[in-house]
């Protein structure tokens, strides 16, 4: 029997499946040596004074270590679940990922989720991409188009002073590319900057040039500017109006068949060395997934990008319901790590009760917090929190409603799940990591 010939090789296939050692980011020690003090809410007052690797060596337990309420807490073991889920779904089907950082800001995680596979981080403004280079991330792919003269001369600098930085962002109009170049010539800009070509995902949507025409008008003007350089194309479907997976099917499959058109008109260089095609929030992955399996053979290696980043910490609300998960259960399930703990200063009546946490300290954009579970402030135990509904927000008081027969009383901790976790991590600097038993085995620090 003759044997197969050896098959061709997937030339569209990630070309980068593993975390380049430049991609890496460097070690942040002064995060460990930050003091812990009155900034920090929650954290116990004798630890004033350690720094936060000090105060982490400790292993306090959340219950009993002397921490005050309210205080947001992350499930070490949920966070570990969430990154090597996500690792996993990525390698299976042949992306790349770079989750964006605007959901934690939290250099923590960041080098987590690149010691996880992530090819590097997406930032959406100038200040985010600070940060990330501040806690040496070397890949940056920012959504945005970037047309701020002064972050363009940061930038120009940045890319300058370090040959192994990997910076992209999005071109979505002529008068941007104008300014880019203006501004980067302006800077003197040695190293050119690698664009994408943002479409847009429909009439109505937020960013992006919303037909092919505009985009090749837009790639015309990245060709005629000598600091610019168009290394693929991008967009965000979950701004597709009235979503679905035919219309975010249909949509991914023009953002997918724009890079196929500027290939076939050579418009990438070939010594871009690959082609970005870049999609995927937290909501339709699954759909990037299967679409952009379905790019043909192009004349490089395409870079297949997904940049979700609610996955680290996913939630209890938002989230829970618009997973893909939930339509691919045999892919596994994301866990929510949130758990906001807050105690009970009133009980006016038998069907009312508040709690310490309000809207400064609980995400409530898009759904208030659910009560999931009491501590007892008699014994320590833990109970489900039945018969318990939260019902409002103050500033610094939240509202619940408590059914016949609801066991709570004034100085139980209620612990509540969160959804949105993007305006449930910007109010809290500093997060204790807590293992199921309640010790304390890390802190996640935030820079918003």
């Amino acid at each position: 029997m003759t044997p197969d010939p050896t098959p061709e090789p997937d030339r569209n296939a990630n070309p980068t499946p593993a975390p380049d050692p430049a991609a890496a980011p460097a070690a942040a020690p002064d995060l460990a040596n930050e003091r812990v003090d009155h900034r920090f809410k929650g954290l116990p007052p004798d630890a004033e004074g350690l720094t936060v690797g000090a105060l982490a060596a400790q292993r306090r337990n959340l219950f009993t270590g002397g921490f005050t309420t309210p205080v947001l807490a992350l499930s070490a073991e949920s966070v570990e679940h969430n990154l090597r889920l996500l690792e996993t779904y990525a390698e299976r089907h042949g992306l790349a990922f770079a989750p964006h950082g605007k959901t934690s800001m939290a250099p923590r995680l960041f080098d987590r989720q690149i010691e996880h596979g992530a090819w590097g981080i997406t930032a959406a403004v100038p200040h985010q991409a600070r940060v990330y280079r501040a806690h040496g991330i070397a890949r940056i792919f920012l959504a945005n188009e970037l047309v701020d003269a002064v972050a363009l001369r940061w930038l120009a600098a940045e890319l300058d002073a370090d040959p192994g930085f990997r910076f992209v962002c999005y071109v979505d109009s002529v008068r941007g590319v104008e300014l880019m170049d203006e501004a980067l010539r302006a800077a003197d800009a040695r190293r050119p900057v690698d664009v994408v070509v943002e479409l847009g995902a429909g009439d109505g949507a937020r960013t992006g040039a919303r037909t092919e025409a505009d985009c090749a008008a837009v790639a015309d003007a990245v060709a005629a500017a000598r600091t610019l350089r168009l290394v693929g194309v991008a967009g965000y479907e979950g701004e597709v109006p009235r979503a679905d997976p035919d219309r975010v099917r249909a949509w991914l499959q023009r953002l997918t068949a724009l890079a196929a058109a500027f290939d076939e008109d050579g418009r990438f260089a070939p010594e871009i060395g690959e082609i970005v095609v870049s999609a995927g929030g937290s909501a339709w992955f699954d759909t990037v997934a299967e679409v952009f399996a379905e790019i043909p053979a192009l004349s490089l290696p395409v870079l297949k990008l997904l940049r979700s980043g609610a996955y680290v910490s996913h939630d209890s609300g938002h989230y829970r319901t618009l997973t893909p998960f939930n339509r691919i259960p045999e892919e596994g399930a994301l866990e929510p790590a949130f758990r906001l703990w807050a105690q009970v200063v009133s009980r006016p009546t038998p069907e009312q009760a508040f709690t310490n946490a309000g809207k400064r300290d609980a995400a409530y954009d898009l759904h208030l917090p659910e009560a999931q579970v009491v501590r007892d402030a008699r014994t320590g135990e833990l109970r489900p929190a039945d018969g318990i509904t939260v019902t409002g927000l103050s500033d610094q008081h939240g509202w619940l409603r408590t059914e016949e027969g609801a066991d709570l009383e004034v100085g139980d901790w209620l612990g509540m799940g969160l959804s949105h976790p993007c305006t449930s991590f910007d109010k809290w600097q500093l997060i204790p990591l807590v293992e199921a038993d309640g010790t304390v085995v890390d802190y996640i620090r935030t820079f918003f």
